[in-house]
């Protein structure tokens, strides 16, 4: 287990008027991956309260943990020019083949950093109007992506004027082929494997992306894989027609299972009321977009992602398992889908699992979780067999309060704001 401070640069606060002290301020923690080499990438967000307008930071850790260098985006300090990367919704990270970091967001933003976090490569913006093809400013990659073993890009793509939605909205599942990876001077064509919802009636040719294609030609309107997710776990489940299925339901960011394996979460209808018990699927797709099933195992209330609106799935391609975490416990699949491991938060080893986010799996075969509110973010080995891994979840946990009174000398943090002065400081 290896335990790390989310920081935040020393100069961050002064800066921006921020007061280290005050009860209101929020510090949330979005995306972390690695690399094959061991150096670690946090994306975090830093707000003067809740609700305000925040100052994004991707820091750069080196394998023993040491903050190596931070990028500072979204709010430009006060006299300086505009950020050049705007906030975005959701946003995740991703390390291309070549060390390149992108950062991905809904619904479609896509900007590339260099791996010294220095300099911003190329940005592709796309915004959540209607009116954006009006916008010169319009020109989207995806709102996700992830690396397969073999290098292909797994991404989630968003369209416009689906259905009765308003804006744009994810809802492409879409694969690049191995060797084209993503650069400043060329974005890869995508191939559209799998599509949420199929109403796009109301679509014309200025909503078309050409770099999102099925067949030999843009996903647009009819043009797009059948039967749409919602179609196919409707009839899966024996859900069609029922007020409480698939119908108007939303996806999350697609993890790779394996080069041509993939799981992508999708989740039913949201409600002012209670939506425990309503329908998920963790579905499984191949690389052409069949459904292969779900990960099992799961019970519609007892299972809930719906309670803290946890709906990320986080997958070892390199090992062939995937990984869920929600306010119920912690889950392990095989590639089969068969549930190999439950650790529940109401047995006593695993409650404080309660408080921790899972982010993503390492290609070391690490769960990375974030600690909501001390800000930390833990590392655990996963076993090569499952059935191993709640002795070293439980052990870990166990481990958490004698690593974090150490780090807590080092930083001396001010309301688990941990900042550092060693780094270099990027202001994108």
């Amino acid at each position: 287990m290896t335990l790390l401070p989310i920081t935040a640069p020393a100069s961050l606060p002064d800066l921006h008027h921020l007061d280290p002290e005050a009860d209101d301020r929020a510090l949330t923690t979005h995306h972390a991956v690695a690399t094959a080499a061991g150096d670690t990438y946090v994306l975090a967000a830093l707000r003067r309260y809740r609700g305000h307008a925040g100052h994004q930071m991707i820091t750069r850790y080196a394998p023993d943990g040491t903050p190596t260098a931070t990028a500072v985006f979204g709010q430009a300090p006060p006299g300086a020019t505009p950020t050049a990367i705007p906030e975005g919704d959701g946003p995740t990270l991703a390390v291309l083949p070549d060390g390149t970091l992108a950062i991905s967001s809904k619904p479609g933003s896509t900007h590339l950093l260099t791996p010294d976090l220095d300099h911003v490569l190329v940005s592709w913006p796309m915004p959540w109007g209607r009116d954006k093809q009006h916008d010169p400013g319009h020109d989207p990659f995806a709102a996700s992506i992830t690396v397969t073993p073999a290098g292909r890009l797994l991404c989630m793509t968003s369209e416009y004027k689906l259905s009765h939605w308003a804006g744009a909205h994810p809802n492409i599942v879409a694969l690049s082929e191995p060797a084209t990876t993503l650069t400043p001077g060329r974005k890869p064509e995508l191939r559209a494997i799998a599509t949420l919802d199929a109403r796009a009636d109301r679509q014309s040719d200025t909503d078309a992306h050409p770099h999102v294609r099925h067949g030999d030609a843009p996903v647009l309107r009819a043009n797009r894989p059948t039967p749409s997710l919602t179609e196919a776990l409707s009839e899966l489940t024996g859900t069609s027609g029922s007020l409480y299925g698939y119908l108007d339901s939303t996806m999350t960011r697609p993890a790779a299972l394996g080069d041509d394996l993939f799981v992508v979460p999708v989740f039913g209808k949201i409600y002012r009321s209670s939506n425990r018990g309503q329908q998920f699927s963790f579905a499984l797709l191949d690389d052409h977009g069949t459904l292969r099933g779900r990960l099992g195992g799961l019970h519609l209330r007892e299972d809930s992602p719906f309670t803290r609106f946890d709906f990320t799935v986080v997958a070892d391609p390199h090992r062939a398992r995937a990984f869920h975490l929600n306010r119920y416990g912690l889950y392990a699949w095989s590639a089969d889908g068969e549930l190999r491991a439950r650790m529940s938060t109401a047995d006593k080893p695993f409650k404080p699992l309660v408080h921790f986010t899972l982010l993503e799996c390492t290609p070391a075969g690490e769960l990375l979780l974030a600690h909501r509110k001390q800000h930390l973010l833990l590392r655990i080995p996963v076993p090569q067999d499952l059935d191993g891994l709640a002795p070293a979840v439980e052990a870990a946990l166990k481990a958490y309060g004698r690593e974090r009174t150490a780090l807590k000398k080092q930083y001396t943090p001010v309301n688990w704001l941990w900042t550092d002065n060693t780094a270099p400081v990027y202001h994108l």
